[in-house]
Parts: structure tokens; C-alpha cells; sequence
């Protein structure tokens, strides 16, 4: 499709006859090698370059770099009023000084009567003032009279401020009384919220950090610039402390691995005559077999228990008045234990004060332990989080000045790292390269052909 109007540069051009350079198929390696990748993009720049390099060569002799300041520039001494004077009566003006006079007679640029859209709006006026006659109006027209007809124009509103007015009013998107709130007040709940103009209520657990860890923490004073002798001891020593660890950790696993002393090594003898460990049978064993032992002779039949003889009437009289002596002995005894209690309130109140005070210190060690357990890292992958080494540097290491201070660590890094610590992410390890196909060596029919 043609377009309405040209485009405002000196060598705008038609769009509908501009053609698109082809650029071969892009689904041929010959394409990719050509088109893609940052291959690609540095040919394209070493390219751009030798061309820059030739037109320098081409209009100055040379590279404008190489050249002298003599050769590239040079001083106006002469005087702009004397060389009017001798030149008067022989000034003619640009030709594009001449092309600006409303008398001129050279043609005019075409883009200053180009409007966009120029010939659609035309056909838009022609047809409306068609249908002018017949007496049909557009719908801004009909709206116009029949506020003329109603009585004028609408009193004029005061103008709003706009964003820029330092004088305009400001208010809290966030708080009860927001503005933006107002229309949608004394309207019911169920309807705001099926036709989503009223926000979601923000869960309560969603207001509470996952830690109390700060956003951004204070390196110990022994990793400033210039610090006191004490403090960079200090760093020192907790350096030490992190390499110990890692030492008695690697001695650790050593130890666990290491071969006990006075264990025979085994030999290549030894190793195969386990792998044949029950492969072969040995005919041995069959010679020495003696003959069947004779079967156990079974064990006597248990012996019944006698039956316990009938008690008479006498003995188990006797038994129930044990019984109930016993009862009464256990009951007379409980009254007793607690007539005594009445003598023992000063003793169970310093016992009750006692397993209070119990109570209240397990409950503030629970409430310690658990706001210690906020503080660390939560487990939210399946790796740990790793605190990051050290930047520390040696006493003959340190600074004189702030122009021979080198920066270290990294600030992306020491973000990453924050996040989880902080449990907003969880820790992660650099993905590991995974071929999925084997590479495939191809010799080039060219390079064939010469070798």
C-alpha cells in the first residue's frame, strides 16, 4: 500500500518503492554464520571500520587521527568588515535563502502541505457534508445543539493541576481516606470484589520479613580503610577460626577414608581368588563327609501342673477381712496425708513459686531459641546457605592511601548472597554444562579435496 505522506529527511524516499535488501534464507547454516551471532556482529564492526579507514584516505590523504593539527585547521586572520566593503554588490544569496522568500520562484518543499491522513479526512469532510444535506448530522453536531438547546454551555469547572504544579495536592495511595477510594465508598463488598475494583486485602503473614536480618550489613571495623590495630587483629582471628574449621573438616573426611595401620593391602592374588569366592566346587568336602548323624530323640511330654486344692469356707472368710482391713488401713491413711497437708502451705507455695519459675525460664529459652533460629537462613531448597569467605587483607597488604586502595569483592555478588541469607531466595550453584547429543566431526568436502 502506497503511503499519504514522505518522510521528513533530505533522502526520504517512497516507502512503497523502497524494496527490503534479501538477505538469503535463514534456515541454512550459511545464513546463521552470516546474520547471527557475535561472529557476525564483529565482521559487520571490522567492516564498518576498513570502510571508515578508506574515506578517510580517500578525502584527507590519510587518517584524520594522524594528521596535523596545520593540515586540518587554520587561523581566520582576516577582517569580516573590510572583505564586505570590497565584496558589496557582488553578495548572492543561498539557493535555499531564495527557496524561503514567499516570491520565490523556485518550487517549494512538498512536505510543508502534507497533512496526515490528508486524504482520508477528505473523504470523511466530503461525505458529512453530504449527509449535511439530506439533514443528517454526526453525533457530536446532534450533542452540541441539544446543549445549546438545554440552556448554554455547562459552567466551567476550575482547571486541574497537573503533575508538574508544585502547588497541587498530595495524598497516600495506601491510606484509609485515599481519594482514588471515595466513588467506590458505601457500595457493597461482594460486588466490588466480583468486578475487581476494590484490591485484595493483604494476608497478615505476607506483612512479617522471613528474617531480621538486615537489608544491608556492616562489615566488621577490621575490613575499613586504615583500621586500628586491634580491629584488624580481630578480622584476622576470625579468618583463622573459618580456615580451622575447613582444616579439621578435610582432616575429618582424611581420617574417615585413610587405610588402618597393619591392614594387609590386597594383592592381586588375593583379589581373585574373591571373585572366584563359590564358583568352583570342591570335591574335598564330599570325601570328608562323615555319616548321617542319628535323628534327636524327642524330648519328654511337659508335665501338668497339679490343680490347686479347694479352699473351705473358713479361708476365704479370712482373705476378705485381709482385704478389707487393707482398704480401710489405705483410706485412714489419705485422711491422715492430708491433715498434715494444712501444716505444709508455706512448703507448696515455695514449690509452686519454684516450678513457675521453671515454666518461665523454658519458656523464654524456647523463645530465644526460636528468635536465634529466625535469625539463620531457612532451608528452603536442598542446599544449605554458605556464608561467603572473607575479604580480608594481610597487615603488609594494607593501604597508605586512598588512591593505592584497590576495590574488592563484588556488589552484585554480595546482593545474591544478602537474598539468601535474608530467605527471600534459596541458595543456588552455577548449572552445570549437559550435552544432550555427542559431538559430530564433519570434514568439509573442500578441505577434503585439497588434503
Amino acid at each position: 500500500a502506497s503511503s499519504s505522506f514522505l518522510g521528513l529527511g533530505p533522502g526520504s524516499r517512497d516507502p512503497a518503492t523502497v524494496r527490503r535488501r534479501s538477505r538469503g534464507p535463514r534456515n541454512r547454516k550459511k545464513g546463521w554464520k552470516r546474520w547471527a551471532g557475535p561472529e557476525a556482529r564483529l565482521g559487520r564492526e571490522i567492516g564498518d571500520f576498513l570502510e571508515d579507514v578508506v574515506l578517510q584516505q580517500r578525502a584527507t590523504g590519510g587518517l584524520i587521527a594522524e594528521q596535523p593539527d596545520e593540515g586540518l585547521f587554520f587561523v581566520d586572520t582576516g577582517n569580516a568588515e573590510k572583505d564586505r566593503q570590497l565584496n558589496k554588490g557582488k553578495e548572492k544569496p543561498l539557493h535555499v535563502d531564495l527557496v524561503l522568500q514567499p516570491d520565490s520562484p523556485h518550487p517549494r518543499s512538498i512536505l510543508a502541505h502534507q497533512i496526515p491522513n490528508g486524504r482520508k479526512e477528505k473523504r470523511r469532510r466530503q461525505f458529512w457534508e453530504k449527509q449535511a444535506e439530506k439533514g443528517v448530522l454526526p453525533r457530536a453536531e446532534r450533542r452540541l445543539r441539544a446543549r445549546l438547546r438545554r440552556g448554554g454551555a455547562p459552567p466551567d469547572k476550575a482547571p486541574e493541576k497537573g503533575r508538574s504544579d508544585p502547588e497541587r495536592g498530595f495524598y497516600d495511595i495506601w491510606a484509609a481516606d485515599n481519594p482514588l477510594d471515595r466513588a467506590l465508598a458505601g457500595q457493597d463488598g461482594w460486588f466490588l470484589q466480583q468486578t475487581k475494583k476494590q484490591r485484595v486485602k493483604r494476608p497478615a503473614r505476607l506483612q512479617t520479613k522471613p528474617s531480621q536480618v538486615p537489608a544491608v550489613e556492616v562489615i566488621a571495623a577490621g575490613g575499613s580503610y586504615n583500621p586500628t590495630f586491634e580491629d584488624h587483629q580481630a578480622l584476622l582471628l576470625q579468618a583463622h577460626e573459618v580456615e580451622v574449621r575447613k582444616k579439621r573438616a578435610e582432616d575429618k573426611v582424611e581420617k574417615q577414608l585413610r587405610i588402618p595401620a597393619g591392614t594387609e593391602l590386597p594383592t592381586a592374588e588375593t583379589v581373585f581368588q574373591e571373585q572366584c569366592e563359590g564358583l568352583l566346587e570342591e570335591s574335598g568336602d564330599e570325601e570328608e563327609g562323615g555319616p548321617p548323624a542319628p535323628p534327636a530323640e524327642p524330648e519328654d511330654s511337659p508335665k501338668t501342673a497339679p490343680r490347686p486344692e479347694k479352699k473351705t469356707e473358713q479361708q476365704r472368710r479370712r482373705e476378705k477381712e485381709a482385704r478389707a482391713l487393707a482398704a480401710r488401713q489405705r483410706r485412714e491413711k489419705a485422711a491422715r496425708c492430708r491433715r498434715q497437708e494444712l501444716f505444709r502451705l508455706r512448703s507448696l507455695r515455695r514449690q509452686v513459686k519454684r516450678w513457675e519459675g521453671e515454666l518461665l525460664r523454658r519458656r523464654q529459652a524456647r523463645l530465644a531459641k526460636r528468635r536465634a533460629k529466625d535469625a539463620l537462613p531457612r532451608r528452603l531448597g536442598r542446599l544449605k546457605y554458605e556464608d561467603p569467605s572473607l575479604e580480608v587483607q594481610l597487615s603488609d597488604e594494607l593501604a597508605e592511601s586512598l588512591r593505592t586502595l584497590k576495590p574488592e569483592g563484588s556488589v552484585l555478588r554480595d546482593r545474591f548472597k544478602s537474598l539468601q541469607k535474608r530467605s527471600l531466595i534459596e541458595p543456588r550453584e552455577r548449572a552445570k554444562f549437559k550435552r544432550r547429543y555427542r559431538l559430530k566431526y564433519v570434514e568439509k568436502r573442500a578441505f577434503r579435496e585439497v588434503t
